[in-house]
This record gives C-alpha cells, sequence and structure tokens, in this order.
C-alpha cells in the first residue's frame, strides 16, 4: 500500500520471536498477525518506559527517606573549616 510515512524492516530474531509470542499471548485476537503484535509492542513500549522511570523516581526518593539524617552528629561542629586549614592556598 503507497505511503508517504517511513516504513521500517525488522527481522525476527529469537528475542524478537519471543516478544512477537508473548504479546500473542496478551492481544490473542491478534495472535496470526505478527505485525500487528509489533505494532502493539511499539504502542505499549512508551508506557512501559514511563512506568519503569516513575518507579526509579519512587525508589529513589524512598532511599532519600530512609537514610536522611543518617550522618547527623558524625563531624561535629568546625569540621569543614579544620578540614580546609590543611588545604594550600
Amino acid at each position: 500500500m503507497p505511503t508517504a510515512k517511513h516504513r521500517y524492516l525488522v527481522t525476527e530474531t529469537e528475542q524478537v520471536a519471543r516478544a512477537l509470542d508473548d504479546a500473542a499471548q496478551r492481544w490473542p485476537d491478534d495472535r496470526d498477525s505478527r505485525s500487528k503484535l509489533l505494532v502493539h509492542l511499539v504502542e505499549e513500549g512508551p508506557r512501559a518506559l514511563l512506568h519503569a522511570s516513575e518507579e526509579g523516581n519512587s525508589a529513589r526518593l524512598q532511599a532519600v527517606d530512609r537514610t536522611s539524617g543518617a550522618a547527623t552528629g558524625a563531624y561535629g561542629a568546625g569540621y569543614l573549616s579544620r578540614l580546609r586549614e590543611d588545604w594550600p592556598e
């Protein structure tokens, strides 16, 4: 079918075949069309990336909360001033 849009060729490697087989389980109505399954995977990809990014951000914030104040009192008053005394000008 003629189109002005870009077309992409994808070789069905073992990894791609596994992804398409998994997609056939997720979208059984399209299990007989590898092309449609590939489109489903491409459409689902951005949502998965966003979800992973949000989970990563949440995990980092939780780590900050868990460790906040862990070193409180480890360095006494004037610690930085004394440390800097050894630095050359």
